[in-house]
């Protein structure tokens, strides 16, 4: 009797796993669907069905889900669609990623719930897959002056400004707050030589891959309005946002302009200076006398209040660069040159040190030497050719460890300490 009702509840066991695995695969298989409709029914938007090459991946257990089959054989058909694991020396992230002897729109499982949200997702990465046929260069430009208080105000003031934007309900009440976001923009470039440049790199890269996700999402007037006003909001938490704020920027000025014309993004290129663009575009009236015209518009945008919380925030970021200095550069650490590295990190919390580098809390970084996994911070250099993180405490065959660190290496590689300055350094066997 045991035996029986043991294989009994076996069986179903067994019919409610397979169940589970079928509806996931369906639901994958209709995700893979529904962008494939949206990129079809938008091929006016780019000249090209931005369609191709998709993975859709758990990053807890790196099972992952294709459209199509990749090189190696590691994807596996399921009905429609490919299943495998990913290998380890592969980051797992929201990006565009050569592996399997193609170019993939990598997406992190789970997607939103919210169609709109998801399919703004999917053709946002679908976007930077198509991004360089397109002539848009991929730039990885960092804007340390919007780390700094005045950066940080002019920012956050031309957004209070979008968004009042979005909220006005006439046609000449909207292009006040439109001069008035100007206005902060063009003062805020003036308070820091070169940020005009640097800001557009990355306006140029994820603002249109972000304005793309927009236009193929499918919402109406409203829902767009909401999206925006919602996620500026969203926005504002964020620890840093020296590479978050062109999600924002470049679709909400690109959201007016498509109301003008539809296909003002195909007048733009890598040499586009977006804020002039975006001024001529509009029909945006330039003051006379910058500063007084910001300094006097400031209380209608919430002013007061986003002043005394950057001064606040000031206090606190001096007090915890002087920890970072402490713990990646003035103490011993560990300190480990690229070859040939690909990363993943959430863009949302980086900060820069001085002329340091940028402490990044949370990395992943795949090279020649092995796989580093960091989730209490490290330190990338400034030109990018190195990361460092605190001194190794355990070493464990491969595998070294420190503070919120860890490191697999390859063979050939290992760790050897400089008696001179008490630092490590990762090297290359001869």
């Amino acid at each position: 009797m045991k035996k029986t009702f043991y294989l009994f509840l076996f069986i179903c066991f067994t019919q409610n796993v397979s169940g589970q695995l079928a509806s996931l695969h369906d639901r994958i298989s209709g995700y893979f669907h529904e962008v494939q409709e949206a990129t079809k029914s938008h091929q006016n938007l780019w000249n090209r069905d931005l369609y191709g090459p998709m993975l859709l991946v758990d990053p807890a257990n790196r099972q992952t889900f294709g459209n199509e089959p990749d090189a190696d054989g590691i994807l596996k058909p399921v009905g429609n669609i490919y299943t495998g694991i990913l290998p380890d020396n592969v980051n797992v992230a929201n990006t565009s990623v050569q592996w399997g002897g193609k170019t993939w729109a990598m997406i992190m499982l789970p997607l939103p719930e919210n169609k709109h949200d998801r399919m703004n997702l999917l053709t946002h990465e679908l976007f930077h897959t198509a991004q360089p046929a397109l002539g848009f260069i991929l730039y990885n430009t960092e804007n340390n002056h919007l780390d700094q208080k005045d950066g940080r105000i002019y920012l956050r003031l031309e957004l209070e400004a979008l968004q009042k934007a979005l909220r006005s309900t006439s046609e000449k009440e909207t292009q006040t707050h439109l001069n008035s976001a100007m206005a902060f923009r063009k003062f805020r470039y003036a308070l820091y030589s070169g940020a005009d440049t640097t800001e557009t790199q990355l306006e140029l890269n994820e603002g249109i891959a972000e304005y793309t996700g927009l236009i193929i999402s499918g919402r109406n007037q409203k829902q767009t309005a909401d999206y925006f006003v919602n996620g500026i909001n969203a926005f504002y938490t964020n620890p840093t946002y020296v590479r978050s704020f062109a999600y924002y920027t470049t679709p909400v000025y690109g959201y007016f302009l498509y109301k003008k014309n539809q296909k003002w993004h195909k007048e733009i290129s890598i040499y586009t200076d977006l804020t002039d663009y975006f001024f001529r575009a509009l029909e945006l009236d330039f003051p006379e006398d910058l500063r007084q015209t910001v300094e006097s518009l400031s209380d209608k945008y919430n002013g007061k209040t986003i002043i005394q919380e950057e001064t606040a925030r000031e206090e606190k970021t001096k007090q915890l660069i002087a920890e970072y200095k402490f713990k990646f550069i003035e103490q011993s650490h560990l300190e480990i040159y690229f070859e040939q590295m690909n990363i993943s990190f959430d863009p949302g919390n980086i900060m820069p040190i001085e002329d340091k580098g940028t402490m990044y809390p949370n990395i992943r970084v795949v090279d020649l030497w092995g796989v580093l996994t960091v989730e209490n911070g490290a330190l990338m250099s400034p030109n990018w050719d190195k990361i460092s993180v605190t001194s190794p405490i355990t070493t464990v065959d491969k595998k070294i460890s420190g503070d919120g660190w860890t490191l697999d290496l390859n063979e050939g590689y290992f760790i050897k300490k400089d008696e001179t300055n008490g630092n490590y350094r990762l090297v290359r066997r001869e």
